[in-house]
C-alpha cells in the first residue's frame, strides 16, 4: 500500500481522469492502478454511498439477515461489504470488473465468492432469481457502467427480494441520472419490480469538478422484484 498522503487535488485528478473517454480495457486498468489508494480515496472525498445505501436496504429488508444471500455488484474493495455486514448480513458475492480491486475485496474476508465481470459488456456470472439483495453503489454514473444493467439486476434477484442502486445528482451526471431513472420507470410499468424509496441526500460526498463547490448530492433507490419467476438460469 502507498504511504503517500492522499489530498483533496490528488483525489480531484484521480476522479476526473476516471470519466474520461477510455477503452473498456484502458478503464479497467485504471481502476487496477487506483485499488492502492482506492479506499484512502474516497475516504478524502467523505464517500457516504455505502453507508447510505446499507442503511436504507436494512431499514426495508424484512427477512433473516444472517441467511440472505447479497450480490455486491462494482464491490471494489468491499466498502459496502463491511456496512452490510455492520447490519448482520453475512453472505455476499462480489463482482468487479478489475482484478486489483477484487484482490483487495477477496482479502476482507467478508465475501463467499468473488468473480471478475465487465460490467455493461458481460452478462452478469451469477444465476437469475437467486439473491435476496442486489446491490450496485457507485457504479451508475456518467463514462460508468451503462443504466440498462438494471434489468440483469433485477433478474438476478429473488421474487420480493430488494434491489438497491445509486447514483450522483450532480450537473456532471444530471443526463445519465434522468436515463436512469427513466429505465426503472419503464421496468416498474412493465411489473418487474417496484420502488420501495427514492432517497435524495444533499451531502453525498465532496465535489470534484471544477465548476462545483463543497458537496454533491446522491440518490439511493430501492426496488422490490415483483413475484414473477425468471425466465430460464444462467448457470
Amino acid at each position: 500500500m502507498s504511504s503517500e498522503t492522499r489530498t483533496l487535488d490528488n483525489v480531484k485528478d484521480v476522479i476526473l481522469s476516471a470519466h474520461m473517454n477510455l477503452s473498456p480495457a484502458e478503464k479497467v486498468e485504471f481502476y487496477n492502478t487506483w485499488s492502492e489508494n482506492y479506499d484512502k480515496d474516497v475516504s478524502v472525498l467523505d464517500y457516504r454511498a455505502p453507508l447510505l445505501a446499507a442503511d436504507l436496504v436494512s431499514a426495508h429488508f424484512p427477512g433473516e439477515r444472517g441467511a440472505a444471500l447479497v450480490l455486491d455488484v462494482a464491490c471494489g474493495t468491499g466498502l459496502v461489504a463491511a456496512e452490510m455486514k455492520r447490519h448482520g448480513f453475512g453472505r455476499l458475492v462480489g463482482l468487479d470488473g478489475s482484478k486489483g480491486m477484487l484482490q483487495l475485496a477477496t482479502n476482507t474476508g467478508l465475501y463467499e465468492d468473488v468473480r471478475q465481470c465487465m460490467l455493461g459488456e458481460d452478462q452478469l456470472p451469477v444465476t437469475w432469481g437467486s439473491f435476496d439483495v442486489v446491490l450496485i453503489v457507485g457504479a451508475l454514473s456518467d463514462g460508468q457502467v451503462p443504466a440498462c444493467i438494471a434489468k440483469e439486476l433485477c433478474k438476478a434477484t429473488k421474487p420480493g427480494g430488494l434491489v438497491c442502486m445509486t447514483t450522483r445528482s450532480n450537473r456532471d451526471n444530471v443526463l445519465y441520472k434522468a436515463c436512469l431513472e427513466q429505465q426503472l420507470k419503464l421496468m416498474e410499468e412493465e411489473g418487474l419490480w417496484s420502488c420501495v424509496t427514492a432517497t435524495e441526500v444533499a451531502e453525498w460526498e465532496r465535489a470534484v469538478s471544477a465548476d462545483e463547490e463543497g458537496y454533491i448530492g446522491g440518490c439511493v433507490y430501492i426496488y422490490r422484484v415483483s413475484d414473477v419467476k425468471p425466465c430460464s438460469p444462467m448457470l
